[in-house]
C-alpha cells in the first residue's frame, strides 16, 4: 500500500537532490564555486521546505493513492493509521534521500553511506523488538521504519550544520529562479522515472489481483510472487544505481572542467562492472530460482511454481538493465537531461513486457 506513495516522495527527493548535486559538481568543475554553492543552497532549502510541509497534505495523498490501488475500501482504518505513521517517515525520506546526493557531491561519500546504513540498522533492530517484543504487529514495523528514517534525516541535518565542506552561507539558502530552473531541469528525468515506476506498480498490482483470482493460484499468490521478485530485483538494481551515483560526481566535475577523457574512461569502467554483475545475476536466476525464493521463507508451496516460471524469463534483461540509471547520470552531468528522459521509456517498457508476459501464463495455467 505504501509503495506508490514512497515512490512519489522518492521522485521528489531525486528531483531536488540529483538536480542540485549535478549542478554543484558541474559548476565546481568549471571553477564557479559561488554558483555551485548557490545551487546546493537552493536545493537544500527546497528539501527542508518539503520536509516541514509534508504533513499538511498527507491525507489528500492518502485518499488519492489508496483509491488507485483499491486498498482503502477494504481496510480504511488500517490504511489511514499506517499512512499517518508512514507520513512522518516520508517527510524524513525526502530530506534523507535528497540530502545524501548533496553530501556525496560535497566529497563525503562515507558520511552519506553512514546516514543510510544507520537508519537501516536501527530499523532492523527495532522491527523484531516492536513486532514480537511489544506485540505491536504491523504498526510496530511502521514505527521501526519511522525511527530509523528520522535518525538518518537528523544525520543529514548534522552534516550541513557542522561537517559540510562547501562554503554555504545563510544568504545562499534563499531560493532564486535561475537556480531552481537549473535544478528542476537536471533532476526531472529521475523524477519521471520514479513516477513511471509507481504507475506501472499500481497497474501491475490491480492486473495481478484480477487475473490471479481467475487462476488456480488465487489473487494472493501472484501478488506474493511479485513481492519476492521485487525484493530480488531491488538487490541487483541497488548495485546498478550505486554505480551510477558513485560515478555522478566524477562525471559532473570532469565534464564541467572539460576533462572529457576522464568522463569516457569512468563510463566504460562502470559499464564493464555492471555487465559483469548482470551476467552473474542472470546465471543465478536461471539456475537457482527456487533457492533464491526460499531465502524469503518457506510459506505456501504454491508460490514456488509461479516464481520458477517467472524468474528465468523476467531476468533475461539483467545483463543490460544497468543502462537506464547509468545513462541518466551521464545526461545529468552534461546538462542534457531531456535526452536522459528517453531512458525512462526503456525501463517502463521492460516492466510492461514482464507484466504482459507472465500474467497470461498464470491465469492460463
Amino acid at each position: 500500500f505504501a509503495f506508490p506513495i514512497t515512490i512519489i516522495c522518492t521522485a521528489t527527493a531525486l528531483l531536488l537532490g540529483i538536480g542540485s548535486a549535478s549542478n554543484f559538481n558541474l559548476s565546481s568543475g568549471a571553477g564557479e564555486q559561488e554558483c555551485a554553492c548557490r545551487y546546493a543552497g537552493t536545493g537544500l532549502a527546497m528539501l527542508i521546505a518539503l520536509w516541514c510541509d509534508d504533513r499538511g497534505h498527507r491525507i489528500i495523498v492518502l485518499r488519492s493513492a489508496a483509491s488507485c490501488i483499491r486498498c482503502y475500501k477494504r481496510r480504511p482504518a488500517l490504511c489511514t493509521g499506517l499512512y499517518r505513521d508512514y507520513s512522518i517517515w516520508n517527510s524524513f525520506l525526502i530530506l534523507t534521500t535528497g540530502g545524501n546526493h548533496l553530501i556525496r557531491a560535497d566529497r563525503s561519500p562515507t558520511y552519506s553511506m553512514t546516514c543510510m546504513l544507520t537508519g537501516a540498522i536501527i530499523n532492523t533492530i527495532l522491527d523484531p523488538l516492536f513486532i514480537f517484543g511489544f506485540h505491536w504487529g504491523i504498526k510496530g514495523a511502521a514505527w521501526a521504519t519511522v525511527i530509523g528514517q528520522i535518525v538518518s534525516g537528523c544525520l543529514v541535518i548534522v552534516y550541513f550544520v557542522r561537517f559540510k565542506k562547501m562554503g554555504l552561507t545563510a544568504e545562499m539558502l534563499k531560493p532564486r529562479g535561475m537556480y531552481i530552473k537549473g535544478i528542476l531541469t537536471l533532476g526531472m528525468a529521475s523524477c519521471i522515472n520514479q513516477i513511471a515506476m509507481a504507475i506501472v506498480q499500481i497497474v501491475l498490482n490491480n492486473t495481478l489481483r484480477y487475473y490471479g483470482s481467475l487462476s488456480v493460484y488465487g489473487s494472493d499468490i501472484p501478488l506474493a510472487c511479485v513481492g519476492v521478485i521485487a525484493k530480488v530485483n531491488m538487490v541487483f538494481m541497488a548495485i546498478c544505481i550505486g554505480l551510477a551515483q558513485g560515478c555522478q560526481p566524477i562525471w559532473g566535475f570532469n565534464y564541467g572542467a572539460g576533462n572529457y577523457v576522464r568522463v569516457r574512461q569512468t563510463y566504460k569502467r562502470s559499464m564493464q562492472i555492471a555487465l559483469a554483475v548482470g551476467g552473474i545475476c542472470f546465471v543465478c536466476f536461471q539456475v537457482f530460482p527456487r533457492q533464491i525464493v526460499s531465502i524469503f521463507g518457506n510459506g505456501s508451496e504454491r508460490i514456488f511454481p509461479v516464481c520458477r516460471e517467472v524468474f528465468p524469463h523476467l531476468y533475461v534483461y539483467d545483463v543490460c538493465k544497468w543502462n537506464p540509471p547509468g545513462l541518466l547520470a551521464v545526461f545529468h552531468c552534461n546538462r542534457k537531461s531531456y535526452k536522459g528522459s528517453s531512458c525512462v521509456s526503456d525501463e517502463t517498457d521492460i516492466i510492461s513486457f514482464a507484466t504482459h508476459y507472465y500474467i497470461p501464463d498464470i491465469y492460463g495455467n
